[in-house]
C-alpha cells in the first residue's frame, strides 16, 4: 500500500491544514514526510470526497456569473461588476470599486494616465490608503472641458488622486477641444504639454470613462456652444473614450470633433498594459461594447443592468 492510499493519514493531514490552519511546511515536519507529498495528500483527499471547498456566494452569485461571461465572451482580464440596488449613488459606488481596484493593481515606479468625467472624480473621492506611492506620478491624458465643473476635469482628479496616494502628478495645460485642426497642431507642439500627453501614451495604467451618444456627453453639452455638434454624424457614433468618438467596432471616427481633440492617442491606448474603464449606464452600453470590440480596454468596471445588456446579442 502507497502512502498515498493511508485514508486514516489523509484525514488527519487535512484536519491540520484546513481545521487547525497549519501550513503544509508545519504539516510536513510532524508527519515526517516532505512537504510536496503534503501537497499530493490534500489534492487527493479533494479528488476523493473527503474535503469539499464550499464557496458562500449567495450574495454576489448572479455579479459573478456575469463576470465571468463578460470576461469569456470580450476576452476581458477581469470583470468587476456591482450588484443591482436600489439604494445610493452608482457613479459613487463605481468610483469606490474602480479605486479599490486601482489600488490592488498599482505598484511603485509606474505611471498612470488618467481621462475625466463624473464617474472618474468619484474613483478620485473614494481613493483612500494608509500605503503610500511616492514613486507614482498621475498624468491627465485628455485637456479640460470648459468653464463648468472643474472639478471634474483630469488636472483636478490626478491631483486629488496623487494627494490620497502621496504620489506625485503633471498637469495638462490645454482644452480638450480647440478651434481648429491647425491650432491642435500648434498647441500640441508646446513642449509642456507635448511631454505630458507622451508621458500618457506610454503609462502604465490607463484609468478612463466610457461615454455614449452625443446626446449624453457631458463634453458635448459643455462645448454646445462651439458649433461642431450640428456636424456629428449621431448614426456612426457608438460612444466615445478620451473624449475621442468612436464608431461600433472601437475605431476612430474621421469628423472634425476627433481632428480637434487633445488627448492620448486612442491606437496608442491599446500598447498600455492594462487599461481600465470605468462606465455604467444603459444609455453607455453601445459605446462600452464598441470599446470591448475595439480591445481598447483590459478590464471594465459596470453594474449589473449595464453587465446583462452587453451579454445579449
Amino acid at each position: 500500500m502507497s502512502y498515498l492510499d493511508d485514508r486514516r493519514l489523509m484525514i488527519k493531514i487535512a484536519n491540520m491544514y484546513y481545521e487547525a490552519g497549519e501550513t503544509q511546511s508545519t504539516i510536513a515536519q510532524k508527519i515526517g514526510v516532505s512537504r510536496s507529498l503534503i501537497s499530493k495528500y490534500l489534492s487527493k483527499s479533494k479528488e476523493l470526497g473527503i474535503v469539499e471547498i464550499i464557496i458562500h456566494d449567495e450574495e454576489y452569485h448572479t455579479v459573478s456569473s456575469l463576470e465571468t461571461k463578460l470576461e469569456k465572451k470580450y476576452g476581458l482580464r477581469e470583470v468587476v461588476c456591482l450588484p443591482e440596488t436600489e439604494q445610493g449613488n452608482i457613479k459613487i459606488q463605481l468610483g469606490t470599486a474602480a479605486s479599490k481596484y486601482l489600488l490592488r493593481m498599482i505598484r511603485n515606479n509606474q505611471v498612470v494616465g488618467v481621462s475625466s468625467g463624473t464617474t472618474l472624480y468619484e474613483v478620485a473621492t473614494a481613493m483612500t490608503s494608509s500605503q503610500y506611492f511616492s514613486n507614482v506620478c498621475f498624468v491627465p491624458i485628455v485637456g479640460g472641458m470648459g468653464d463648468e465643473r472643474l472639478d471634474i476635469h483630469a488636472n483636478h482628479i490626478v491631483a486629488k488622486l496623487a494627494e490620497a496616494l502621496k504620489a506625485t502628478y503633471h498637469l495638462l495645460h490645454a482644452p480638450v477641444v480647440v478651434d481648429s485642426k491647425e491650432t491642435k497642431e500648434i498647441i500640441l507642439k508646446q513642449s509642456s504639454i507635448k511631454n505630458t500627453l507622451e508621458m500618457g501614451n506610454q503609462a502604465d495604467i490607463a484609468l478612463v470613462g466610457i461615454g455614449g451618444s452625443p446626446k449624453h456627453s457631458t463634453m458635448v453639452k459643455s462645448y454646445k456652444d462651439y458649433g461642431i455638434i450640428d456636424d456629428l454624424n449621431e448614426k456612426e457614433i457608438a460612444g466615445d473614450i478620451c473624449y475621442n468618438f468612436i464608431n461600433d467596432e472601437g475605431n476612430l471616427i474621421e469628423n472634425e470633433w476627433n481632428e480637434k481633440t487633445i488627448s492620448a492617442d486612442i491606437n496608442k491606448l491599446k500598447n498600455i498594459p492594462l487599461v481600465i474603464g470605468v462606465a455604467a449606464g444603459e444609455e453607455k452600453v453601445r459605446g462600452i461594447r464598441a470599446a470591448l470590440r475595439g480591445e481598447l480596454i483590459h478590464v471594465l468596471i459596470t453594474d449589473e443592468i449595464t453587465a446583462k445588456l452587453l451579454l445579449e446579442n
